[in-house]
């Protein structure tokens, strides 16, 4: 307080709220749904001084990530989700990149008839893009990515077993069962960890397991990875990178690395790249990203 203001007896006026960085706010805004099953965007703005504008543009973000359902003034808890995963920083990170990788990707099961699809995020970003087609079977590793596709006109495959609290996936010995009555044309995986040293890696043995069989059941084998996971390797190895036919991955890919992994004969992707043939995957000039990539690049940077 000022002297002049101790002399008056008058209160200075409050100082403005800190403003936050929107990845951020987003988490915050994510707990106060946990919290309070919905919240109100004139509240919003004045807790993160921001415009309401900015809080419906997060609003409406976190909305297309699955995270919460939009309403009048505001926005509710998304029933399909839990919070315990909506407030990992893992599900607000590289969100632009991973959207870029999930689309990419679905240009490679052409032709496929039955695909296994598994956990994380980069999965669900798979999950979104996916066209529908009546002839295409889905086997899911996860909640998330089973209710992303169970509304879409073609077949899904929840695998079934135990669910594990923080990543909703499936585990277990009903889901290895699951399994066994399927062989898949093509699996399209995530990753904890890939490098060409370690391969595949995961943090937990169950989902590794489960990884590992699928991988084992499948002619083809395409890892979507953003360029945080290339190079690390985590504590558990569900396979060698030989097992893996393509990986796609953002252009900010540690280029030691791809050229590790290229040496081992995978095909590397770069999504959202507007270079060609060698320069993308080493052997393939149709790996050009079309326009549909910059559609979803100009989505993710509003």
């Amino acid at each position: 307080m000022s002297q002049d203001a101790r002399r008056t007896g008058e209160r200075p006026p409050p100082e403005a709220p800190h403003r936050v960085h929107q990845v951020e706010r987003r988490h915050r805004i994510l707990g106060r749904v946990a919290d309070e099953q919905t919240i109100r965007v004139a509240e919003l703005a004045a807790l993160f001084n921001v415009s309401e504008m900015t809080i419906r543009r997060d609003i409406r973000r976190l909305e297309r990530d699955g995270f919460l359902r939009q309403t009048y003034g505001g926005a509710t808890a998304h029933l399909t989700r839990s919070f315990d995963l909506a407030f990992n920083a893992r599900a607000l990170e590289r969100t632009r990149e991973k959207r870029l990788i999930g689309m990419r990707a679905t240009a490679l099961i052409a032709g496929a008839r039955t695909i296994f699809l598994g956990i994380g995020t980069t999965a669900e970003q798979f999950a979104r893009y996916l066209p529908a087609r009546h002839d295409l079977t889905v086997v899911a590793a996860s909640l998330p990515t089973a209710s992303l596709l169970g509304t879409r006109p073609l077949r899904v495959v929840a695998l079934g077993g135990e669910v594990l609290r923080d990543e909703l996936t499936f585990v277990g010995g009903p889901a290895l069962a699951t399994l066994e009555r399927y062989r898949f044309d093509v699996a399209i995986v995530g990753a904890a960890g890939f490098s060409a040293r370690w391969g595949l890696t995961e943090l937990n043995e169950a989902e590794a397991e489960v990884q590992r069989a699928a991988l084992f059941r499948s002619a083809r084998v395409v890892v979507i990875a953003d360029a945080s996971k290339l190079g690390v390797a985590t504590s558990i190895v569900v396979g060698p990178a030989t097992l893996v036919e393509t990986l796609v991955t953002d252009p900010s890919a540690a280029p030691d690395e791809v050229v590790a992994l290229r040496a081992l004969g995978l095909q590397v992707i770069i999504a959202g790249s507007d270079m060609v043939g060698d320069d993308i995957a080493g052997n393939n000039a149709a790996d050009t990203v079309g326009a549909d990539l910059a559609t979803a690049a100009a989505i993710g940077s509003r």
